[in-house]
């Protein structure tokens, strides 16, 4: 029998995993000894974290990144083969979302493998939810362009399909949150509603929906570095 490819969450940054990890999901990491991973000093540390005495030394790591070659992702299924489970695990948040994970999981879904997703925080739900937008009809737009003139492009075309009624939600590097936060100030109409999401889940959490014009009345926020969620609506 095939083991299972288990879908791990961890927290989004902040050291209480106990606030958005369930007691019965760390029950299932602490279980399993194998591990796909985007990094794997951090996917250790977080395992220290979960549990001070987790057995590190009798896990198996296997690297899974954008860069990982098609033919090296099908090899990291020979434990699942053995009828080992094994667990996928993101560098943040929940796995498969805005993230490499995904191909792997559909690799798994080719082979009949069972695949088994575990509640845990997602920065890209939290901030619709928490938002006030349009929770029933939105699209999750990844990155927008890095030129600022494809940028503004992006934007333009964003606030138009919320105008329709859908929700845009999308990303930036970190160290690049305040050129898009002032571009979007800059470049929204009057009364198109922005949510700004940085540091969810952290002591300094912030989370505000406010129109364009009002951003820009009230002045922007300092989010440089800070991992960040933003909504048009």
């Amino acid at each position: 029998m095939n083991g299972k490819l288990y879908l791990i969450p961890v927290t989004l940054g902040s050291p209480d995993y106990n606030y958005v990890i369930p007691a019965g999901v760390l029950k299932i990491i602490r279980s399993l000894r194998i591990f796909i991973v985007e990094d794997i000093r951090s996917a250790r540390r977080y395992l220290r974290l979960t549990e001070p005495s987790f057995p590190i030394d009798d896990c198996e790591f296997m690297l899974l990144n954008k860069h990982t070659p098609a033919a090296d992702i099908e090899a990291m299924f020979s434990y699942i083969r053995e009828g080992k489970d094994t667990g996928l695990m993101s560098e943040a948040g929940i796995p498969g979302v805005a993230d490499p994970g995904s191909d792997l999981v559909r690799i798994a879904h080719e082979n009949s493998y069972r695949v088994v997703p575990l509640s845990g925080p997602s920065s890209i739900f939290l901030a619709l939810m928490s938002s006030g937008l349009n929770g029933q009809n939105f699209a999750f737009n990844g990155y927008l362009p890095v030129d600022r003139p494809g940028r503004i492009r992006e934007i333009k075309k964003l606030e138009s399909l919320a105008r329709k009624g859908q929700s845009q939600i999308f990303m930036e590097t970190p160290y690049r949150n305040m050129k898009m936060l002032q571009d979007l100030a800059e470049n929204l109409g009057d009364n198109s509603l922005l949510c700004v999401a940085a540091n969810i889940s952290h002591p300094d959490e912030l989370i505000m929906t406010l129109p364009a014009y009002e951003w820009r009345r009230r002045g922007l926020p300092d989010i440089n570095k800070k991992p960040a969620i933003f909504i048009i609506g």
